[in-house]
Formats: structure tokens, C-alpha cells, sequence
């Protein structure tokens, strides 16, 4: 198991070097698209146009399920060298990605909206810095993290008061694989197993899924829908350091975008924190006209 870990930590290294777990793997394509409504399709999706990267517990009735972005009080945002966000629209009546009784699972890097909001994920859960839990309970932004894990183990404990404060909690395998390198079977005990981990360990059943580098294929989809997930949720942008990589050649947020971002420190964030790249990532956000919503709430 051991040798698994140092395995898992040495490719993440790589990873977080580059453009995070999404392009670690030579093969991944870093920005993959989304199927249309029950499209068969075997790779991430399209490669990215560009990349704008780097060189280089909550008290009740407190929780981010009961405060939208923007219901924090000013000064919470200012303590934080931030502006107050604008609350999101109401989440729709009826969600607009479902999977559909015996249907495949969707594969989704957007939402279908027309509201001025984005969605931030965060993977694998390697950086474990107490300032950011405490910054995720005083904005009350909220985030859906994918944890791997190979890289929570050492510290279950971390992730529960961001759980307690309704951030979502999301599957990222156990070790952090390239799947479409395993067979359907390998799959789905990486993801069936994770499932059971984040369901004893929070109390909470994952319902969305990410596979590691955005690499999937008919047998992940397949493996996935046997485990109890929703959808595979990949990503539009993906955060940096200082500015976000983008797929899309005008390099602009659009309504509906999911955002993936990292749990990483300051060895791999170029002496910043996990705290400073999320400031960064909210600002990048705000100056395009946005607002941040639930995930959970669309899907």
C-alpha cells in the first residue's frame, strides 16, 4: 500500500508542475468537451485551444447549503481581500442534467443555463491547510471536492468540517488512476471502493464522479453507473496559479462553466497558499461578471 501512495504522490507531483491532475497523463486530453445527451464517445473529449496558466465544522443553519455566495457579511469578505459575490439565481425546479432510469451515466464539463453562474470543483485533496477551511466557512462560496483516497488517508479528519459546512463531497477514485488503462472490472472496484470510503468515512454517499486527468471510456461510464453515480463531471477551466487555462479560444467564462482547481500548497503553487490561489480564482470569476452556485443543485 505504501508503495501505492508514493506512486500516487509522485505522479500528482508531476501533475500540479503542469496543469494539475488533468494533463499529468501524456495521453489525457486536458479540456474535454461535453457528450451530447447519450453520446457513446471513448476519450476526454477535445484537446484545450490554449492555455492561460502559469508559466511555470460550521454551526447549524450556517452551512453553504443555507447561505448563498454574497449572504456573508462584508467584512468575512474583506478579511479575505475580496468584494461580496451577487447571490445566484434560485437553482431550477427540476435539474437540468439527470440520468435517466437505465440510461448511461451523463458525462458533463458544463451546465445548460443561461444564468451568469460557474461552478468550482477541487481534486484529489493533497494540501490540507486549516486556513482554507476556515476561509470556506466564512464566504460561504460554495465548492464540490473530488477526493482521491490515496491522498486523504493520512488525514480524514481534515475534510469533515468542510463536509459539516455542505460543501459536496465527490469520488476521484482510491489511487488515482489512468482508468482507461484498466479493464471494466479495475474500474469499477477504483470507484466502487471509493464510494464506500467517502460514504463510511462522511456519512454521505457521492453522487458525482471525476475520473483522474479527465480520462474515461464506455467501460468507466459503465463501471460507474454499477457504483450509485449521477454523473462524471469533467471541466471548462481549469485554475492556476494567477489565471485560469481555458478551452475555448476567446478564453472567457461562460454561463454554466465547471471550474476545476486543486487542493495543492506552496511547493506547488510557487510559494502561494492554497488560500491566495482560491482569492485569485474567486477574483478571475468576479471580473468576468460571475457568481458561483451549487453543483449539487444542478445535477
Amino acid at each position: 500500500m505504501k508503495k501505492k501512495i508514493a506512486l500516487w504522490a509522485a505522479l500528482t507531483a508531476v501533475a500540479l508542475l503542469v496543469t494539475g491532475c488533468a494533463s499529468e497523463d501524456p495521453a489525457a486530453a486536458p479540456a474535454p468537451r461535453t457528450p451530447a445527451a447519450g453520446e457513446a464517445t471513448s476519450s476526454a473529449g477535445d484537446p484545450a485551444g490554449d492555455s492561460a496558466g502559469d508559466s511555470a465544522g460550521d454551526p447549524a443553519g450556517d452551512s453553504v447549503g443555507d447561505k448563498a455566495p454574497g449572504a456573508a457579511a462584508p467584512a468575512a469578505y474583506r478579511k479575505w481581500g475580496l468584494k461580496p459575490f451577487a447571490p445566484p439565481p434560485a437553482p431550477p425546479a427540476t435539474k437540468p442534467v439527470v440520468r435517466r432510469p437505465g440510461g448511461p451515466v451523463p458525462v458533463i464539463s458544463d451546465i445548460p443555463t443561461t444564468e451568469k453562474i460557474v461552478f468550482i470543483t477541487i481534486d484529489d485533496g493533497a494540501e490540507k491547510d486549516p486556513e482554507f477551511v476556515t476561509m470556506m466557512k466564512d464566504l460561504k462560496v460554495p465548492v464540490t471536492m473530488f477526493l482521491t483516497d490515496a491522498a486523504i488517508r493520512a488525514d480524514y479528519a481534515y475534510f469533515a468540517p468542510l463536509v459539516a459546512q455542505g460543501h459536496g463531497l465527490a469520488n476521484h477514485t482510491l489511487t488515482h488512476p489512468n482508468l482507461r488503462t484498466l479493464s471494466r472490472e479495475a474500474q469499477r472496484r477504483e470507484i466502487c471502493g471509493q464510494q464506500t470510503k467517502l460514504t463510511q468515512r462522511y456519512g454521505t454517499a457521492p453522487r458525482l464522479f471525476r475520473p483522474p486527468y479527465g480520462n474515461w471510456n464506455e467501460d468507466t461510464r459503465a463501471a460507474a453507473g454499477t457504483c450509485g453515480v449521477d454523473a462524471i463531471v469533467l471541466w471548462r477551466e481549469s485554475m492556476q496559479i494567477k489565471n485560469m487555462q481555458y478551452q475555448r479560444g476567446d478564453r472567457k467564462l461562460r454561463p454554466g462553466d465547471i471550474i476545476l482547481a486543486h487542493f495543492r500548497g506552496p511547493s506547488e503553487l510557487k510559494g502561494r497558499t492554497m488560500t491566495e490561489m482560491t482569492a485569485t480564482m474567486l477574483r478571475r470569476i468576479q471580473e468576468q461578471g460571475f457568481t458561483v452556485a451549487r453543483l449539487e443543485d444542478y445535477v
